[in-house]
């Protein structure tokens, strides 16, 4: 069923016919379809982060649910061939690189953020199904990369990219000791990635945008997800212990960071490296 919808998403013949607001509307339209298949994992997960109740089900905890639940998705997308078996060793990297972020963002000296409830699953107070939401970003930019057709030009070299990645993230955990290098990184990555262009087709015409505000824009909407989660207390930061607030928007930066890491890790998949051309320059 999916592939058959993946089919009809990707395959179009061209349509000179289509001008002015007929073309963008319908472009418009196939690029929200695409987006929200792209997000299958994601927006699964995430409803079942809104869906399940705080006290759990049949006496098995939200958080021991979660974590079924994520398993069992992942494990069905790659039954159905909706994902290779490449593809989930990345999200299995992702879900690891997170875990231990949260790991660290959770223990005892830093106590960013925490998750109040009960489960058999917790390891370090983080629960296992938490590496899933990282997990859920790539698994995006996966579907995505397939869906959209996408191809990047100018990108820098691999070396470098995977440089700046790795910096991006020991500096989410030194930053507690050593200061915080952020913005410091971030200016550094808007000069790597500042000539490179993301090609994709939403419907039978390539288009093209800045690989950078892809990353401002996914981070974004990242962003926004967490204010949800927070609000349903699925986890929280200190300033909702008492009563929900939203969450700052220096987390948009964060996120959009980690969106920039998340796409190197993406870029080294084998079948994905054919679509990238590196700058010579």
């Amino acid at each position: 069923m999916l592939g058959k919808l993946d089919t009809w998403l990707m395959e179009h013949p061209k349509r000179n016919d289509l001008r002015g607001w007929r073309r963008f509307a319908i472009e418009f339209w196939f690029f929200g379809l695409k987006e929200a298949r792209a997000c299958l994992f994601a927006g699964l997960f995430f409803i079942a982060m809104f869906l399940i109740p705080k006290t759990g089900w049949l006496g098995i905890s939200r958080y021991d649910l979660l974590l079924i639940f994520a398993v069992s998705v992942q494990a069905a997308m790659l039954y159905f061939k909706l994902e290779t078996w490449d593809e989930v060793k990345s999200i299995t990297l992702f879900h690891l690189v997170g875990f231990a972020l949260e790991w660290f963002k959770t223990s005892g000296d830093i106590r960013s953020w925490s998750y109040p409830d009960e489960a058999y699953t917790k390891i370090g107070g983080v629960p296992l199904f938490a590496g899933f939401m990282y997990a859920a970003v790539g698994s995006y930019i996966i579907q995505a990369w397939r869906l959209f057709n996408i191809r990047i030009k100018s990108h820098p070299p691999y070396w470098l990219s995977t440089l700046c990645a790795l910096a991006i993230y020991v500096n989410f955990f030194t930053h507690h000791y050593l200061g915080d290098y952020r913005w410091y990184l971030a200016a550094f990555a808007l000069g790597l990635y500042a000539r490179t262009t993301v090609l994709y087709t939403p419907y039978d015409t390539t288009r093209k945008m800045p690989l950078l505000l892809s990353f401002v824009l996914i981070g974004f909407f990242i962003w926004l997800a967490e204010n949800l989660g927070t609000l349903f207390g699925v986890w929280r930061y200190p300033n909702q212990i008492g009563a929900w607030a939203s969450v700052h928007i220096s987390k948009w930066s964060s996120w959009a960071l980690l969106v920039m890491m998340t796409f190197t890790i993406v870029a080294n998949l084998k079948h994905v490296k054919h679509t990238i051309s590196v700058s010579k320059d």
